[in-house]
């Protein structure tokens, strides 16, 4: 009876993986039974063209956690201040059948607006610093999405499906476009705490798991386990050297087979070894100016909180990498809320200055013209309540605002409305649907022909649906 060897194999990695730098997600991906089947010999993260002349070469993703409220920050309604206390009739998901929430009146906002640059386009002081910047991006208010749980709609708006895991955006670009650095992972996401819907936020799912996204977190070591455990780079590079030998008598073995598992298997190994210079140096802020640092809120040796995560978001795409994500909050302390609006204040002065000079160092290096950010949250909050005396909002799929800003972003317009009281979206609406094809298109891909063939169908980041905003297009 011949002998499976796969079992053999799988041991010997999992011990030559044991006394080097490889993390534990690259392990679960290189022995893994991964069912996609990439090109025989082709390297997963190759770089690839798009389907046309792309506007943007990387994507700043940037996430808040929990529902920040569009009438407190970027919708203003004066109507919601002169209409304050006074009641309204809605079929609303998060009020209808729900005891105590018989009767529902409009709640004023906890911010005043105000014109801001050039466009006088009105942003609340709950962001001024943002504010300030508003020339610089794409204002959408009329977002609206297909659920109201935390989990479902953060689930949506990272992978276009509201009830099952699918692949994440950042991945679908990995996979359209492969990397630009062969040291460097071409999806990143910087946490400090796991979000809603956990690490599916950024996974590859169906794709080949190459694409799926690596998580780094602020701090003294935001990746563990990479320094070099074994004595010498010499003994780590003969462990490597060992297990190509093997995965090419593998490979040999499997001649007549068009799985392609061992490419993205083989690049996981030689990626996270190049990580070991790569990532750090990457990393490192220290040698940025006073300047650069102060632009962030960043004292000098600081190696946490949302201003160190932007700037090592402006750092990774320079030297490559496709998709980075910062997410500010995990799942719970975040946005979400319901008991007292007060709190997005505390919560506003964590990211504003941060992404506002993410912005500006952006546009001071001419990053601008290849760099897109996105600036988004799951939905936003209810412009009223059970109560006139309640302090805090709940949570609202049917309005919100999100901007976008760099390469191939018409700067400084506001697309799309909500009615007077910012209930529900009334002008060009844009569904999240719609926001995926936007950012894919301005990647230089049509999101009706990125698919994936998984159990018998093509699937894509926007399933049947979705339409590039072109009111936000240069």
């Amino acid at each position: 009876m011949p002998i499976n060897p796969e079992p053999g194999r799988r041991h010997f990695l999992r011990s030559a993986v044991a006394g080097s730098i490889l993390m534990p997600a690259l392990i679960d991906e290189l022995t893994a039974a991964d069912a996609s089947k990439p090109p025989r010999g082709v390297d997963p993260l190759a770089p690839r063209p798009p389907h046309y002349p792309a506007k943007a070469k990387s994507v700043i993703f940037v996430y808040l956690s929990g529902g920040v409220s569009h009438v407190d920050s970027f919708d203003p309604k004066p109507r919601l201040f002169s209409d304050h206390g006074k009641s309204v009739t809605l079929d609303h998901p998060e009020t209808k059948n729900r005891p105590g929430y018989e009767k529902l009146y409009l709640k004023r906002p906890g911010w005043t607006f105000a014109p801001r640059g050039e466009s006088g386009t009105e942003v609340s002081d709950l962001f001024p610093e943002i504010g300030g910047c508003v020339d610089d991006f794409a204002l959408i208010r009329s977002m609206h999405t297909s659920h109201s749980n935390h989990y479902n709609a953060t689930l949506g708006l990272h992978t276009g499906s509201f009830a099952f895991a699918r692949p994440s955006l950042g991945a679908w670009l990995s996979y359209g476009l492969g990397s630009e650095s062969k040291d460097l992972p071409s999806f990143v996401v910087i946490a400090p705490k796991v979000p809603y819907a956990g690490s599916q936020v950024w996974a590859s799912d169906f794709l080949p798991g190459a694409h799926q996204g690596t998580r780094l977190t602020p701090g003294p070591e935001p990746i563990a386990d990479l320094a070099r455990r074994v004595p010498s780079s010499a003994r780590q590079e003969m462990e490597l050297a060992a297990i190509r030998d093997v995965n090419a008598a593998h490979l040999a073995a499997r001649s007549g087979s068009d799985d392609g598992r061992l490419a993205a298997r083989i690049r996981s190994f030689e990626t996270a070894f190049g990580m070991q210079s790569a990532m750090p140096e990457a990393l490192d802020v220290s040698r940025e100016t006073d300047a650069t640092l102060g632009l962030y809120g960043l004292a000098r040796g600081q190696a946490d909180g949302f201003g160190w995560q932007c700037l090592a978001a402006r750092r990774l795409v320079e030297r490559g990498v496709r998709f980075v994500e910062l997410i500010d909050t995990g799942s719970s302390g975040n946005w979400d809320s319901h008991g007292d609006m007060a709190d997005h204040g505390r919560l506003a002065k964590n990211v504003d200055r941060p992404v506002a000079g993410l912005l500006r160092d952006l546009k001071s290096r001419g990053l601008m013209d290849e760099v897109l950010v996105v600036f988004t949250t799951e939905f936003g909050r209810t412009p009223f309540n059970n109560t006139v005396e309640n302090k805090g909002r709940e949570h609202h799929s049917w309005a919100f605002s999100s901007w976008l800003a760099g390469a191939g972003v018409k700067p400084g317009v506001v697309h799309g409305a909500t009615d007077e009281h910012g209930v529900r979206a009334v002008v060009d609406p844009v569904h999240i649907h719609d926001f995926h094809a936007t950012i894919l298109h301005l990647m230089g891909l049509d999101h009706t022909r990125l698919t994936y063939r998984h159990a018998g169908r093509d699937y894509r980041l926007t399933d049947v649906h979705g339409e590039v905003v072109k009111g936000v297009l240069a």
